[in-house]
């Protein structure tokens, strides 16, 4: 598997909207903007009409805090501690920790280019009688 490229051309898949990311992560939008307000890492980029646009770091941040607050039972206020705990760390150690992040956003694209691989053959399978 490739991971993302950070030089990657704009197609549209450097920045996700937040029912993207929402899908991705398995939570509803408003966990995430909930998630906004209590870890002052996570502070997507907003485009012009104001929609949440999230870059592949932001993903891996919320995938982290989802394993802590879901997997692991930690308290926001417990999460939040690690999270900062872990940035003050090396930067190795912090990468490490999101392996995962680069595998599920390329078996999202995967699947959404197979859902319309799908699609376009169905409109040329003919009808049977």
């Amino acid at each position: 598997m490739a991971p993302i490229r950070d030089d990657a051309p704009d197609d549209g898949k450097r920045y996700r909207s937040i029912s993207e990311v929402s899908e991705m992560v398995g939570v509803k939008p408003h966990v995430l903007r909930y998630w906004e307000t209590q870890f002052s890492m996570l502070r997507p980029r907003k485009n012009r009409a104001g929609n949440r646009m999230y870059r592949p770091e932001d993903l891996k941040v919320l995938l982290r805090i989802k394993e802590l607050l879901y997997d692991r039972r930690f308290t926001i206020a417990g999460a939040r501690r690690t999270l900062l705990a872990e940035r003050r760390e090396a930067p190795e150690q912090y990468e490490l920790s999101f392996a995962d992040a680069e595998r599920k956003v390329l078996i999202h694209e995967v699947k959404e280019e197979l859902r319309r691989l799908a699609g376009r053959l169905r409109e040329r399978e003919p009808a049977r009688s």
